[in-house]
């Protein structure tokens, strides 16, 4: 299956819709069913958009979670229940709720990412310090991913 990946950068207009890059677009029309769902993400300040079929896979895999666990309640919490159901218009735009902009802190200039399974959305300035190379410990990354076989 056709993978997201790619960096786009938009603004989210006065109505708070963004644009889904065409190459994007065409992945979900060619591979998935028209919904997608619109999330926090469990740690970064960003949000995750999933095309139904693969939100539907991460809901099962959570469904079986022992729901006991403070690190699954979290992230039923944090996730889960920050869910919004969309979908595209004819012009390739969805509407990002405003509870999601304001939890995110999506303002005018956004970075749409593709992250292989899913799609992410992040203000320009997050973006921009998240994948600052001078903000990490370059060895020990390297070092881990090395572990990864990557």
């Amino acid at each position: 299956m056709p993978a997201f990946s790619g960096k786009y950068y938009y603004s989210i207009d006065p109505k708070g819709r963004i644009i889904i890059p065409a190459p994007f677009r065409e992945i979900i029309s060619s591979n998935y069913s028209p919904k997608l769902y619109i999330v926090n993400a469990a740690f970064d300040k960003c949000l995750h958009v999933y095309p139904q079929e693969e939100w539907n896979r991460l809901e099962e895999k959570v469904r079986h979670l022992p729901k006991m666990q403070e690190e699954v309640r979290f992230f039923m919490r944090r996730v889960i229940a920050s869910a919004q159901e969309s979908e595209m218009d004819k012009q390739g735009r969805i509407l990002v709720p405003a509870a999601h902009r304001e939890d995110a802190a999506l303002h005018n200039d956004i970075v749409i990412v593709g992250q292989i399974e899913k799609i992410e959305l992040w203000d320009r300035g997050e973006w921009d310090a998240i994948v600052d190379p001078s903000k990490i410990d370059k060895k020990a990354v390297e070092e881990k991913l090395a572990a990864f076989g990557l």
